[in-house]
């Protein structure tokens, strides 16, 4: 019995992270007419928490060095105001699009394509840039399927065959196409490419190392939570690759080895804690969406 209000104590916590009560969000169901199948590798990475925290934090700290990236956020965003509610609109948009019904996903690129059409700029140099330039959108959708993947491998399927892999990013090109990026990537060996190609591009200023700083400061309100918090920040720019890191200038607050250790045992618990829960059922086709 204690085990198991432990447990739904926990999963509750973790719910009033990931969904704005006052916006009346609640957790997305699992259902067996999502966009993927219920056997797809996608439903597997894309449903850890742990590992998608981990992943979209490194996602958003390599996405940050592309100077039209950084503008996006820099110009069109409240993460000042509101950096975790960047965090969990992110998350929630591939709770939706991996999960849902399959209607409600594309709902949901729908409005971020909406969204993404009324937005630009000009960077500090002078160039001009568009949030729906194609190359653009391939830069985030490569970083972020990548850093999930990655998060997913290391703390949860270190031997994770690479047909998976190539599997994973085969699946998460779908939604890439419906937001408009080009090119995609297909396999590990193709978005390991990609991202290499965007390197001479990539740049790190004094606004990339202020948004960062934000990201890795990251609070929710509780003194638990925020210790984990502060673990999964570290976890996510402990993933990046070493040429990001060392672009980002970081300073690293606990040694490797704890951070490691630590983001290990936050997934392994939080696992055991969504064990038997009612959101980890895949609901049948005439389920109503919402």
């Amino acid at each position: 019995m204690i085990r198991s209000h432990t447990k739904a104590m926990i999963r509750r916590r973790i719910t009033e992270v990931f969904n704005d009560a006052s916006k009346g969000e609640r957790p997305v169901l699992r259902r067996a007419d999502a966009l993927f199948p219920p056997d797809s590798v996608a439903w597997k990475v894309n449903g850890d928490v742990t590992t998608m925290m981990i992943g979209g934090v490194s996602g958003l700290l390599l996405q940050m060095l592309h100077p039209a990236v950084l503008a996006g956020v820099w110009d069109h965003s409240d993460f000042r105001a509101d950096m975790h509610g960047r965090l969990r609109r992110t998350a929630k948009f591939i709770a939706v699009t991996t999960y849902d019904h399959a209607d409600a996903g594309r709902a949901a690129i729908d409005k971020v394509n909406r969204i993404h059409g009324k937005l630009g700029g000009v960077l500090p140099d002078g160039t001009p840039y568009r949030v729906t330039d194609p190359e653009l959108l391939a830069w985030v959708h490569v970083t972020e399927t990548i850093s999930f993947l990655d998060a997913w491998i290391r703390y949860a399927e270190p031997d994770m065959p690479r047909a998976e892999q190539d599997a994973y990013f085969h699946e998460m090109a779908r939604i890439g196409e419906a937001l408009g990026a080009d090119p995609l990537p297909r396999s590990r060996a193709e978005a390991e490419a990609l991202i290499q190609s965007f390197r001479p591009r990539l740049r790190a200023d004094v606004r990339t190392h202020e948004v960062a700083a934000m990201v890795m400061r990251q609070t929710i309100g509780a003194p638990t939570v925020d210790l984990a918090a502060g673990l999964i920040m570290q976890a996510g720019m402990d993933l990046l690759p070493d040429w990001a890191r060392a672009m980002h200038a970081q300073p690293r607050r606990l040694p490797r080895t704890l951070v490691r250790t630590g983001a290990l045992s936050t997934a392994r618990f939080l696992r055991w804690a969504f064990e038997g829960s009612p959101n980890r059922r895949v609901h049948p086709k005439d389920v109503t969406a919402f």
